[in-house]
């Protein structure tokens, strides 16, 4: 008689089929050995067949019965109910093969946060490592709650918003920001430090950047640029890792500073007004339960670029002209693009109107997947 403690295989073979090998070297019935085991036969049929598990107590029966020690039924056993596991899975991969491409894979690729794989079933296998799940179903279900209000987005006018985009957007966000050092959360200085940004709109990217990376984290904020993800039509969003870290994502998408500017205020909103379990998403579209806090982060937003006493006095002179928009630019310290913009968004100006004042922000690769803030004024992004 011969015993097997190595059995590996792409195909499951139910111990049973060992077993029938054992039982006949030794010349016994399977009804014999139902009756040495004091079993019924129509049980033990069922452990030849694989379709009933070989419990411990049964493995310890068999080392007794047949001489085969317990710890190889039981070895045998788990071999094969994971290699239907497998089987299992595989199948399951195949059916998500399909998903891959709907969460951006060649964009998180670049990002460097899951690995460049060619096979579809590979990607998979990438993107459940990536996000933590066994299956890419859990990341629209409910059992995944940060990622659930990318499900919640509108439709987000003319082209649909891929709420698969959006998750991937915020996972890659929250990768990176898991990188990021932070002090510990730290209202009063974050609320200091917010009277203190408008200035950087006067910067270049170049000047401001570490400044501003730095001044968030020693506030317990970790701001985290992502690039925008096709079908996503996001421009910031907001969450908390723990109740000392949160993380501010920004994107720059239609690349104009104004917008990127508003959107860092809007954000840091969020942070300073609303609920730390919250996941905020600002886009094209926003979740309806969200609408009330969303018109908040505006305000708050708005009111700290542009004082509302300066801000309404111009908008009652209705002198919209190159000068004094340059002139309320000044009073209040921010770059004149920042009052172009709100005038546009507000339907005092048209959108082509005064946009040699404003800025264009394009962000270049560096190494290490970073990315390096450049400037470029309205006139020149338009030639």
């Amino acid at each position: 008689m011969t015993s097997r403690t190595d059995l590996h295989s792409d195909l499951p073979v139910p111990p049973g089929e060992y077993l029938e090998e054992v039982i006949g070297e030794l010349g016994m019935t399977k009804d014999e050995l139902a009756r040495r085991m004091a079993r019924p036969a129509t049980k033990l049929s069922a452990v030849f067949a694989g379709a009933k598990a070989i419990t411990p107590e049964t493995a310890l029966q068999l080392e007794k019965v047949v001489g085969v020690p317990a710890g190889i039924w039981l070895g045998l056993e788990a071999e094969y109910r994971l290699t239907l596991a497998r089987q299992a899975e595989a199948a399951q991969i195949a059916k998500e093969a399909q998903l891959s491409s709907a969460f951006c894979y060649r964009q998180l690729a670049s990002l460097g946060v899951v690995k460049a794989q060619s096979s579809p079933e590979e990607r998979v296998r990438e993107l459940q490592r990536f996000f933590g799940v066994a299956s890419l179903v859990s990341v629209s279900a409910s059992g995944v709650r940060r990622y659930q209000p990318a499900f919640r987005l509108g439709k987000g006018g003319v082209a649909p918003i891929r709420p698969e985009a959006v998750a991937a957007w915020l996972r890659a966000g929250e990768v990176m920001a898991n990188s990021r050092t932070c002090a510990p959360f730290n209202r009063r200085m974050l609320e200091k430090t917010v009277a203190q940004l408008r200035s950087m709109t006067l910067q270049t990217p170049r000047e401001f950047q570490h400044k501003l990376v730095s001044g968030l984290a020693g506030c317990g904020v970790a701001l985290v640029i992502v690039p925008h993800f096709p079908g996503t039509k996001a421009q910031g969003a907001t969450f908390w890792q723990g109740p000392e870290k949160a993380v501010l994502l920004l994107t720059l998408r239609g690349a104009w500073a104004d917008v990127f500017w508003f959107s860092l205020f809007h954000e840091l909103g969020h942070v300073l007004l609303h609920d730390q379990h919250e996941v905020f998403i600002e886009g094209d579209s926003r979740p309806e339960e969200h609408e009330d806090m969303e018109r908040e982060a505006d305000r708050f937003a708005a009111d700290h670029l542009i004082a509302p006493q300066a801000y309404q006095a111009f908008v009652r002179s209705a002198d919209f002209s190159a000068g004094a928009i340059a002139t309320l630019a000044k009073d209040v310290g921010v770059h004149p693009g920042i009052v172009v913009g709100r005038l546009q968004h507000d339907e005092h100006l048209l959108p082509s109107w005064r946009n040699d004042l404003r800025q264009r922000y394009a962000w270049t690769s560096e190494a290490g997947h970073q990315e390096r803030p450049t400037a470029r004024s309205g006139r020149a992004a338009q030639a």
